[in-house]
């Protein structure tokens, strides 16, 4: 009786929706059913809802406290006292005896909204009774006064709930491991069941528009959620409301699918722009104005572009005339300063009522827009060779936000530092979007090159998060003040590999550790990366939920594989170049031999026995020298490591007889290969790896990630052959 009246209780305020409910019975008697832990409604819900008796295993501190008191007689509890060893041994003998008992395995309430510590013990329980897991979500009860979530979100009194189960699954830990091995490794699979969880339960499958719209909802129209150099803060009401506006008067310009570019830095109007061709389906095409006039026509050519949006006082401040004027040549160039001078009060005050009600106004825009459709195209670095143009739909960037967002605990209160443009994938996918649809507030900074000031930025805005590349991040740990970064949480590395000396700069000076991931452009871009709870030195961390992957093995490369990976976050396809008008909207997708949607990386990596990748280097990047397959990559790092305050680059060269030789460009003035072997030979390493030349060079060419300009550098050196 009181059971049911809870329910209905519980139905009516939280409109609770039970999801998955046949899994429930699909389980054995035997059955432990772990859930996360979002707020003290969580174990009435799943008593209210889940179809028979259930037992809770339930600490005896909790047990104990005042409002137990009318559920003690009333629930099937199996009381824990976690400074019992046998407490375990009890919770599997019960488990045997064909109960099905309910344990939240973080072992509190969240106080970050994201999942917390996941401990060991479950995983053993499940392991050693050979009992069935039914893993559960419970999304909305976080967003209750009931949570431990007040000042962080915005809390209400009755948000929607939903109940997810998933299928039941064995948790079984091979028979060779034992001891506190056993252990941590039954304990890492339940975590790695609850991310599994948390990512297979969350909708990435809207547009991004609307996603925009559905933080609104849960953060308050009133959310700060943007600022630039300028200081003009931006609320969700607020972007929405010049979106529409924008897209409303950009929409005459072209057609909907068209690709559309933009030309803009990092600055609040250029996320407006961004969402304003979403408003009406237009794809933007994200121009990298730092490559260069020929990279941009190539880019436009690839793509189709007719229109480029950009801004005067941008193209005069970054004294890119001469650019436009060839671009002008091919395509239409408009200024958005012209635009926005000419839009009438009656299209101001039109747009202000549909950013009031902007579900309707959207849906009627956009009826048929797809969240597996295009969202953007981005332009890979180059570095290697021609740029290609990668197209990412609206599931794979909403997937990737998703996918880091259950390993890492961002909040609404966090405050993301990005200078990193958003051209690339990183600075958009990471550095914009995830906060954006999170409640996060990011400030755009339009250069990640000014040492000197982004430091002071950090301090002055109080940053909790940062992205960079190893290149911007040891410029910054350079030039910054001890106490700079007092309010950063995480800082996160990519693009590049994290050199020993960056990551002990910041660790020394800041007391801040850099934890290095890895993606590519066309993943939308993470792959991996180390958090505060899973940290291994040295690797990119451990591969994302829903993230699929096989290594090919590579003839003379003894350890580790050519990596391929599938999942949500793989792009849609690459836009090729092609002098074929008709075919330059064709979508090529992704495959190997595995089939279609398998990405080759064309990474060179090793796994070790918990998951955490090692990269070895580019498949492009090994010579082969006298027999012996050399990583450029490895060689690079090597040196860099002993001659950290310049910038180096290897490349490989034809020998007629070695096969292969290696050519070292630095900036280091008197570095000689006597120097260099004498490093080799003290770490035991190849002499073959030492490079045969030396070439000297003022300024090393960088792309705006920070990475050597592969391309332009081999050009130096066939020049100077020559």
């Amino acid at each position: 009786m009181v059971a049911a009246i809870l329910r209905r209780l519980l139905k009516f305020f939280y409109r609770v929706e039970v999801k998955g409910l046949d899994y429930f019975y699909q389980s054995s008697k035997r059955t432990m059913i772990v859930a996360n832990h979002t707020s003290f409604l969580d174990a009435a819900l799943l008593y209210c809802f889940l179809p028979e008796d259930i037992s809770f295993a339930i600490h005896t501190r909790i047990m104990n406290r005042w409002f137990m008191a009318p559920f003690r007689s009333r629930l099937k509890l199996f009381v824990m006292d976690p400074t019992n060893p046998f407490s375990l041994k009890s919770l599997i003998k019960y488990l045997k005896e064909d109960n099905r008992v309910v344990i939240f395995p973080e072992g509190r309430i969240t106080t970050t909204g994201a999942l917390m510590k996941i401990y060991n013990g479950p995983g053993l329980v499940a392991d050693r009774s050979d009992a069935d897991v039914l893993p559960i979500r419970i999304d909305g009860a976080q967003y209750t006064p009931f949570s431990r979530l007040r000042g962080i979100i915005r809390l209400r009194w009755f948000p929607k709930i939903t109940i997810t189960l998933l299928a039941p699954r064995k948790l079984k830990a091979p028979d060779s491991i034992r001891g506190r091995e056993r252990r941590h490794f039954a304990g890492q699979l339940l975590t790695d069941i609850m991310n599994e969880v948390i990512f297979s339960t969350s909708n990435y499958k809207r547009t991004l528009f609307q996603a925009l719209l559905d933080a609104k909802k849960i953060h308050g129209r009133k959310h700060i959620i943007a600022e630039d150099i300028e200081r003009h803060p931006v609320s969700y009401h607020k972007l929405i409301h010049h979106s529409i506006l924008l897209g409303d008067v950009l929409k005459p310009h072209s057609n909907a699918n068209e690709y559309v570019g933009i030309l803009l830095p990092n600055m609040v109007n250029t996320l407006v722009t961004f969402f304003a061709l979403h408003v009406h389906g237009r794809i933007p095409v994200m121009l990298n104005f730092s490559a260069g006039a020929q990279a941009m026509q190539n880019a436009c050519i690839t793509a189709n572009v007719k229109i480029v949006y950009t801004s005067r006082r941008f193209v005069n401040y970054a004294k890119l005339n001469p650019v436009i004027e060839k671009l002008q040549q091919q395509l239409t160039v408009y200024y958005l300063e012209d635009i926005v001078n000419k839009i009438s009060t009656f299209k101001k005050i039109m747009s202000l009522l549909s950013a009031r009600f902007p579900k309707t106004a959207y849906m009627k825009r956009l009826p048929d827009r797809e969240p597996h459709s295009p969202a953007v195209v981005l332009f890979t670095s180059g570095s290697e060779g021609v740029a290609k143009g990668v197209v990412l739909s609206h599931s794979n960037l909403l997937a990737n936000g998703i996918q880091m967002s259950t390993r890492v605990d961002f909040n609404a209160q966090d405050k993301i530092l990005n200078a990193l443009p958003l051209f690339h994938s990183f600075g958009l996918t990471a550095g914009t979007l995830i906060p954006l649809i999170s409640g996060m507030k990011v400030f755009l900074y339009p250069s990640p090159l000014h040492y000197r000031i982004i430091p002071e930025i950090a301090y002055d805005i109080g940053a909790t998060i940062m992205f960079g590349t190893n290149t911007f991040l040891a410029n910054y740990g350079r030039f910054a003040h001890p106490y700079d970064f007092y309010s950063i949480r995480y800082v996160f590395a990519g693009a590049e590999k994290l050199k020993d000396s960056t990551r002990q700069l910041w660790s020394d000076k800041f007391g801040v550790r850099v934890f290095e991931g890895y993606g590519t452009t066309e993943t939308s871009p993470a792959l991996s990366t180390n958090t505060a709870m899973d940290h291994r030195k040295g690797t990119v961390g451990r591969l994302l939920p829903g993230i699929e992957y096989h290594l090919d093995k590579v003839p003379g490369v003894e350890e580790g594989g050519r990596l391929s990976v599938k999942g949500p976050n793989v792009m849609l396809g690459y836009l090729l170049y092609c002098n074929a008008i008709e075919a330059n909207h064709k979508i090529i997708p992704p495959r190997t031999d595995a089939g279609l949607g398998w990405y080759d990386t064309g990474d060179i990596v090793k796994f070790d026995e918990d998951g955490f990748i090692t990269i070895l280097g580019r498949a492009k990047r090994f010579a082969k020298i006298a027999g012996e397959m050399i990583s450029l990559a490895a060689v690079e790092l090597f040196i860099a490591e002993n001659w950290p305050n310049k910038n180096h680059a290897i490349i490989a060269i034809a020998d007629a007889r070695k096969g292969e030789q290696l050519i070292l460009v630095t900036e280091e003035q008197g570095l000689n290969r006597k120097a260099i072997m004498e490093k080799f030979r003290g770490r035991g390493l190849s002499e073959l790896a030492v490079p045969r030349m030396i070439h000297f060079i003022k300024k090393l060419p960088l792309l705006g990630s920070g990475k050597p300009d592969y391309v332009l550098i081999n050009q130096i050196i066939d020049k100077e052959k020559s």
